[in-house]
């Protein structure tokens, strides 16, 4: 098998586009934009000059697919919860959610959904297994675990303004 090949092209006043042949000799691009944006293409078989897909994402929408495809916290001796019925999230907490400088025990997330919150990422740290009195502030990450159901719900209580 053959190592893939990335090449690089600057882009003058746009940014940079990567370029990216499979060992399947399927083309891939993805245009990084100054401000941060991407943009995400991918060429047909029978033409790998003609663009078959193309996606503009977001820089926040960016960092979650480089999660989903290189996930830092993925080990292969972790329990895999999908097999399990059950996912894990990351729901960020708005700067004007109703939570913002509440405890955590007053969003009633375990009885209303049965997800639990299982971290708590706050600037550079992580806050494991944060207790009810824990104080919620704008801008923190929470790491949710329950069922699709349960964390969509969750999701949406921690999403009140």
């Amino acid at each position: 098998m053959g190592a893939p090949r990335l090449s690089s092209t600057p882009l003058p006043g746009i940014g940079v586009r990567y370029d990216l042949t499979t060992r399947e000799q399927r083309r891939l691009s993805v245009v990084a934009h100054r401000e941060g944006g991407r943009t995400l293409s991918a060429y047909r078989v029978d033409d790998p000059d003609a663009c078959a897909l193309s996606v503009r994402l977001t820089p926040g929408e960016t960092e979650a697919l480089i999660d989903a495809l290189m996930p830092a916290h993925h080990s292969p001796n972790l329990l895999s919860t999908t097999e399990l019925g059950l996912v894990a999230e990351r729901i960020e907490l708005s700067s004007v959610s109703h939570w913002n400088g509440r405890v955590l025990g007053e969003t009633r997330l375990r009885t209303e959904t049965g997800a639990s919150v299982v971290a708590v990422l706050r600037r550079a740290g992580a806050i494991p297994s944060p207790a009810p009195d824990f104080r919620l502030a704008g801008g923190d990450t929470l790491i949710v675990i329950g069922t699709r159901e349960g964390v969509e719900t969750a999701a949406a209580i921690l999403g009140r303004e």
